[in-house]
């Protein structure tokens, strides 16, 4: 039976490579963005590998928008397989003074929706061998008065926030939804991914070895969250 990944958030970077690395596996991927032109570029490259690849362009801030992307999905492919949140919102950078609803807005990204893709993939994560919920996390998550700090002086607090939430909402679903055969895993970046919107020249990690960790933390199904390097 084929299976079937939503990759939610597709980017170049992390994204894209959990994308090739699943379809190096034989799974069907559905790319999830806002910009149809940039998607449709990405899935000129994955039929160009022999990969069957769709795109869905949705504005992932939009909770109902998440829940009609996995309706298109479903119709398209079938049941889903494995879903990716890859979803980045930005956040308010000082949360004393910065405007409420980009932090509202980074926090749903982060978190809200996320559920609302959960929620609307279940029916078919249910009844799929194999099935999983795969999220990148990111460092500024963790409790600590060092990466509090940094989220400060980098101007990133409203993301912090929002990856804090995320890492807890990770850990509870992995709870909540193990017992139903959904594997959930979630893998935490702790640098700069070279060829992203966040490499100046200062990258030091690589796309693809952050996929290969997803894919080992999908195989193995026995750790919730990892980071990495590490």
């Amino acid at each position: 039976m084929s299976r079937t990944i939503v990759i939610c958030g597709h980017g170049p970077g992390i994204s894209h490579a959990v994308a090739q690395r699943f379809a190096k596996e034989g799974f069907r991927v559905a790319l999830v963005a806002r910009n149809p032109e940039r998607l449709a570029s990405a899935v000129k490259s994955f039929e160009a590998e022999g990969v069957t690849a769709k795109a869905f362009p949705a504005d992932l801030a939009d909770a109902a928008a998440v829940t009609r992307v996995f309706d298109d999905i479903r119709d398209t492919f079938g049941p889903v397989t494995v879903v990716h949140w890859n979803v980045y919102g930005g956040g308010t950078g000082d949360l004393a003074t910065g405007a409420l609803d980009d932090l509202r807005r980074a926090v749903d990204l982060s978190t809200t929706n996320l559920f609302a893709a959960v929620q609307s993939a279940l029916p078919s994560l249910r009844g799929q061998d194999g099935a999983a919920l795969l999220v990148t996390g990111g460092g500024l998550a963790y409790y600590d008065e060092k990466v509090d700090a940094m989220a400060v002086s980098w101007g990133a607090m409203g993301l912090a926030v929002a990856k804090a939430s995320q890492h807890k909402a990770v850990g509870v679903l992995r709870q909540r939804l193990t017992g139903e055969g959904i594997y959930v895993g979630e893998v935490v970046v702790l640098g700069i991914v070279k060829g992203t919107a966040f490499d100046h020249g200062n990258g030091q990690l690589e796309a693809g070895d952050i996929a290969e960790r997803f894919w080992s933390l999908y195989r193995a199904r026995d750790v919730g969250s990892v980071n990495f390097p590490g």
